[in-house]
């Protein structure tokens, strides 16, 4: 009886444990699988978040270019290196790039909210003066990028991010002076001159407001000191024979406002948009002539020296985009004017910073008389302290400029543009006459070998052919004729620098070419 006991027992607790695993491996009743959810409403690609009311769309793109006789994204050989035609310079500029993007949309009682970020991995050749004999870091404008590009390296640039609420824009983006298409009506060079190119993105604050039949306009206060900050010369601090001065814009104090009236309608678009800049200095005199470290305060007696008055520049632009042409389907024309007094960068301007110019004849890739040169100085305004037998005041810059392009379908597959732009810088006439003052005295010579004129103009012409084998991915070449127009006639002896010899220059007009060939495709 005992051992019928133990053999129950022993039975009901083995069924009990195999019952028990048999148990543990059913399956539990759990919530439904949520699956993703187009999201429609935003256009293609957007989705909803799981577990929210939020769409968000991640896209970007990968693109691939070289460039012969110009920099990465076919920056012309109008300065530098390039533009002296001497063996520190990289022929051929490559640079491997990808773009990634988040963009969420949240309906709301204010509206849609909307935020948006684009960041991108870079890698290429140096592309920029002199690599082995220059520093990396540069006191005045920090690590320079190319050279973050060694072996199993490169960088990650910031594109716009930003934050839209209720008609509001917070943080890094166009504009609101911008075109809709920026420096870009039919190019893919990133430094076509004659209008304004903030498609990289400023810090800034904007409201938009939406009106009936296609009529909108748009407020903003944007932070030039990355971005809309051509430099103020000091000429009591000299000009080199090349043409530049020393820079002394002060610290910033107001924001640049600018704003835009714009008319959508079927057959296009047309657009006024307008600026205000401030263009203030630091001082007269650095301590005593000695330029301080950026982020470092000057020298003692700076203060002594005083400084001249502040004055406000501006700008406005003109944009006109015509669509439905009769020469094919998705052709249309895009074009802009633009004047500026103190605010260059409206004119002169590329997706970085507005460039001044330097370009030798009779040098590879270069179309000048051999020993000619042509250069052209690009600022907000010029100043000669009375100390140094000036005026005292700034004397803002005036320029004007104009760019459009012609966009062309054949088929499906393959398209073409026709671009060009130009831009005029002008010195007033006591600003010529203390530039000139001081030129003279860095080169020998002007009023007898030469006639001085700071005054210069710069002309872009070029032409794009696309080839489309899929959707979202392109093959292209591009091609540009630069030429540079200087307001100096005449010859002197002296060197326009590094590792230029001294010798008879003849002050002359320049052109020169570049050609890209870009590879890309939009995911």
């Amino acid at each position: 009886m005992s051992v019928s006991k133990h053999l129950f027992a022993g039975t009901a607790a083995s069924v009990l444990i195999v019952s028990g695993a048999v148990a543990a491996d059913l399956p539990v009743k759990t919530s439904a699988a949520e699956y993703v959810r187009i999201c429609s409403g935003y256009g293609e690609g957007f989705f909803y978040i799981p577990g929210t009311d939020t769409c968000i769309k991640l896209g970007g793109y990968a693109r691939v270019d070289s460039t012969l006789n110009g920099l990465a994204y076919d920056q012309p050989a109008y300065s530098g290196d390039l533009g002296q035609g001497n063996r520190f310079a990289d022929r051929i500029n490559s640079r491997s790039r990808v773009g990634l993007t988040t963009d969420t949309r949240t309906a709301t009682e204010y509206g849609v909210v909307r935020t948006f970020g684009h960041v991108e991995f870079q890698f290429q050749n140096f592309g920029t003066s002199a690599p082995t004999t220059i520093s990396p870091v540069n006191s005045l404008v920090g690590i320079q990028s190319a050279f973050l590009s060694s072996a199993g390296g490169g960088y990650a640039p910031v594109g716009p991010v930003f934050l839209q609420f209720a008609g509001f824009t917070f943080g890094k983006s166009a504009s609101a002076f911008a075109s809709p298409w920026h420096g870009y009506p039919g190019n893919n060079t990133s430094f076509l001159i004659g209008g304004h190119d903030s498609v990289t993105g400023a810090n800034n604050i904007q409201y938009t407001a939406q009106f009936a039949k296609g009529v909108s306009g748009t407020l903003g206060l944007d932070d030039p000191t990355v971005f809309n900050r051509t430099p103020l010369y000091n000429l009591s601090l000299g000009v080199a024979p090349f043409g530049l001065a020393n820079t002394v814009y002060g610290g910033w104090r107001a924001p640049d406002l600018v704003g835009n009236i714009r008319l959508d309608q079927a057959w296009g678009l047309f657009q006024i948009s307008g600026a205000l800049h401030e263009v203030d200095a630091a001082y007269n005199v650095l301590g005593a002539g000695g330029v301080p470290v950026a982020g470092a305060t000057a020298l003692t007696d700076s203060i002594l020296s005083g400084h001249p008055d502040t004055k406000w520049g501006g700008s406005v632009m003109a944009a006109l985009q015509i669509k439905n042409l009769p020469t094919g389907a998705g052709d249309d024309i895009k074009f802009d004017a633009s004047w500026a007094k103190g605010d260059t960068k409206q004119v002169i301007s590329t997706s970085g910073a507005s460039p001044s110019f330097l370009m030798l004849g009779g040098v590879p890739g270069q179309f000048g008389p051999s020993n000619s040169l042509a250069f052209g100085p690009t600022s907000d305004g010029v100043y000669l302290p009375t100390a140094f037998g000036g005026d005292g005041s700034i004397h803002l810059t005036e320029a004007f400029g104009i760019r459009g392009g012609f966009n062309h379908n054949f088929d499906p597959h393959w398209s073409s543009s026709l671009f060009g732009g130009m831009g005029w810088v002008r010195y007033d006439e006591t600003a010529r006459a203390e530039y000139c003052a001081v030129y003279s005295l860095a080169v020998p010579g002007q009023g007898r070998t030469y006639s001085c004129d700071p005054n210069f103009s710069i002309s872009m012409l070029g032409a794009v052919l696309r080839w489309t084998p899929v959707k979202r991915m392109a093959i292209s070449a591009e091609v540009i004729w630069t030429h540079l127009n200087t307001g100096f006639s005449g010859s002197a002896t002296f060197t326009p620098g590094g590792p230029q010899p001294t010798q008879l220059w003849t002050y002359h007009s320049q052109d020169t070419a570049s050609f890209i060939v870009r590879i890309g495709r939009v995911f």
